[in-house]
């Protein structure tokens, strides 16, 4: 049962992985706005696959609405319309491998919100890791050691990182509810908002390939990783799948070396370096991670 649900956290952890250098390689062909929105439609109409077959199986519905739900509703969908689309903007302007490993911000942006609004403790070994990771964020957000630039596209994934650490914060108030049905929520309704702003805005799309590839990867990189991050946690637990879950962005660095052919350099090392062990840090505190790995879920 345990090697059952290490290679469901870690097929899910790929499934997200993928997200960075994929979505990079379609942003030839589809503008920002309309990618974010095929992504999470994609993943909306794949938890919606997932939520009919257990509502088929176990012919009932049980929500349990508080009165304050709607309100949380609400600002997690308006965060998960802007935040993936400032994610594609930044990855617009810089490399996937860079994006794959500044995502990991999320994590020191969810956790001082936790402990500025909801008066989470951090201990002495997360506070090491969020100091870490923050450094080592720093590191690829400088355009080159010798201009000491600040990148514009980091900036956007660090803002992006940002708005899903105040969209981890609300879930966690209506984490009450089922999972599927909120992602299921994220995705319909954040998908179609950033579509119809992007027809708005007058975005066009010269293709039809990029729609039904953007959707295929928002099936796989928010759907499918969803349906084995929940597997996983069934048979090895929460904290155990979000350690094995940690390997993503290092899997969207891989191949955005291989299949974008991007530079590898000194900086990008040392960051990488202190990347992992701010995230090994991060991963082993449970009491942490327990609660973090529901904002993992339920962001994705």
């Amino acid at each position: 049962m345990v090697n059952k649900g290490i290679i469901s956290a870690i097929i899910a952890a790929i499934c997200y992985g993928i997200s960075s250098p994929f979505s990079k390689l379609l942003l030839d062909y589809i503008s920002p706005m309309f990618m974010a929105g095929f992504l999470y439609l994609g993943a909306g109409l794949c938890m919606g696959f997932f939520y009919i077959i257990n509502l088929i199986k176990h012919a009932k519905i049980t929500l349990k609405f508080k009165k304050h739900d709607l309100i949380y509703i609400v600002l997690m969908i308006f965060l998960d319309v802007i935040a993936p689309i400032l994610l594609m903007e930044g990855l617009r302007l810089t490399s996937a491998s860079n994006a794959s490993l500044l995502n990991n911000f999320e994590i020191v942006m969810t956790s001082l919100i936790a402990f500025i609004i909801y008066k989470e403790k951090i201990s002495p070994r997360l506070l090491t890791g969020i100091v870490i990771i923050t450094l080592s964020c720093m590191i690829l957000s400088i355009e080159g050691a010798d201009a000491f630039k600040f990148s514009i596209g980091s900036l956007f994934i660090l803002l992006a990182a940002t708005a899903w650490g105040f969209e981890n914060n609300c879930t966690r108030v209506i984490s009450h509810l089922d999972p599927k049905f909120i992602v299921l929520l994220k995705g319909i309704f954040s998908g179609l908002i950033s579509i119809i702003l992007a027809i708005i805005f007058k975005e066009k799309i010269t293709y039809i390939f990029p729609i039904f590839a953007s959707l295929g990867l928002g099936v796989v990189a928010y759907g499918l990783s969803i349906f084995f991050y929940i597997y996983a946690q069934r048979y090895i637990g929460a904290a155990k799948t979000s350690s094995y879950y940690a390997l993503a962005p290092f899997t969207g660095t891989f191949l955005s070396f291989i299949l974008l052919n991007e530079a590898f350099n000194i900086s990008y090392l040392v960051a990488l370096i202190m990347m992992v062990l701010g995230t090994y840090y991060v991963t082993n505190e449970y009491p942490f991670i327990n609660l973090l790995s529901k904002y993992i879920l339920l962001r994705n």
